[in-house]
């Protein structure tokens, strides 16, 4: 019995980003340099199949800094891509532990940005997602007050007449570019003299992905994002997927999740992936179509990513081998 024909359009740039790829790189070279166990305060970045490999190395995660044992605090312990309120390195030093950040370099100057507008007086509007932990970070580089967080265009419709001469704003760097438009315009609207900041927010890779994803989901009958559902650029990928023209967007975390009874009668598939998922999920879910579909693929690519962060210095004479970056790039 023959397939059904499938071409899947495989959107590029996808997957892991600049930020994603230090930040599990610190993690394996902290073990390669210290030994087991590293311990990393929250996921490293929002993926179970990454935090899982790391754990089969010897990372122990923690979601506080008191879950770590006292013969252990001479261990590392890794701070998230995702950043950290001030209380928290804080915290380490008064526990005198040996702590690295492993904060995405595009989160960090969100973070500066806020600071910037707080030391020359303004009030902070931060555009961002209530309860994610690069939220919690960003409030937590300011004093309590001095931020008041905003999600949607109603939100702003909902503040309190504020001293429009002393308002800068910043975003989230995971954020739907196209609702985040919306949301700064109505401040723009409600606060004239509201500063934004020096540069964009929204980071690079996920105004890369969104737009592959723009390109690609017209015409499409399934869009899959790969990706976890606490990710919150995967999420907004799905999003984009559904509003570009895809007739339906879902979210997977692995290939077991699909449900063929669901996706019914598809000639065209798009997919990509979130800044946290690696691509052998990606290749994984493709296989499965693959095992049903005589498939083709389309490359969709938008753009070429080239940006590398630097891991810590700490940590930069320690070598990975070829199996090392294999799971760090994320083709294990």
């Amino acid at each position: 019995m023959s397939k059904q024909k499938l071409t899947i359009r495989l959107c590029a740039p996808r997957g892991f980003c600049a930020g994603v790829d230090r930040a599990i790189q610190m993690v394996v070279l902290a073990l390669k340099k210290y030994g087991a166990p590293v311990y990393v305060r929250h996921e490293i970045v929002h993926n179970r199949f990454v935090v899982e490999g790391l754990e089969a190395m010897g990372a122990i995660f923690v979601e506080e800094l008191d879950e770590i044992p006292p013969a252990h605090q001479a261990q590392p312990v890794i701070f998230s891509a995702h950043g950290v309120p001030k209380s928290v390195p804080a915290d380490a030093e008064v526990r005198k532990l040996f702590y690295l950040d492993a904060t995405c370099p595009l989160v960090s100057k969100v973070h500066k940005q806020a600071m910037r507008h707080e030391r020359l007086g303004r009030h902070v509007v931060l555009i961002g997602h209530k309860g994610h932990p690069e939220v919690i970070g960003t409030m937590g580089q300011l004093p309590d007050g001095a931020v008041t967080l905003v999600e949607t265009v109603a939100d702003v419709d909902a503040l309190p007449a504020m001293d429009v001469g002393n308002l800068g704003f910043v975003t989230q760097t995971t954020l739907s570019v196209d609702d985040t438009a919306d949301v700064i315009a109505r401040l723009h609207e409600r606060f004239p003299g509201i500063t934004a900041p020096a540069a964009e927010s929204i980071c690079y890779a996920t105004t890369n992905r969104q737009e592959a994803v723009k390109q690609s989901a017209p015409g499409c009958d399934l869009f899959v994002v790969v990706g976890a559902p606490n990710s919150s650029n995967s999420k907004r990928l799905v999003e984009v997927a559904a509003r570009a023209g895809a007739r339906n967007a879902i979210l997977l975390q692995r290939a077991h999740e699909i449900d063929w009874d669901v996706i019914g009668e598809i000639s065209v598939l798009g997919v990509s992936a979130g800044a946290s998922a690696p691509e052998v999920v990606v290749d994984e879910i493709i296989e499965a179509f693959r095992s049903r579909y005589d498939t083709t693929i389309e490359i969709a690519e938008t753009v070429r990513e080239t940006e590398n962060f630097l891991v810590n210095r700490e940590l930069r004479d320690v070598e990975l081998t070829a199996a090392d970056m294999a799971f760090v790039n994320g083709v294990r």
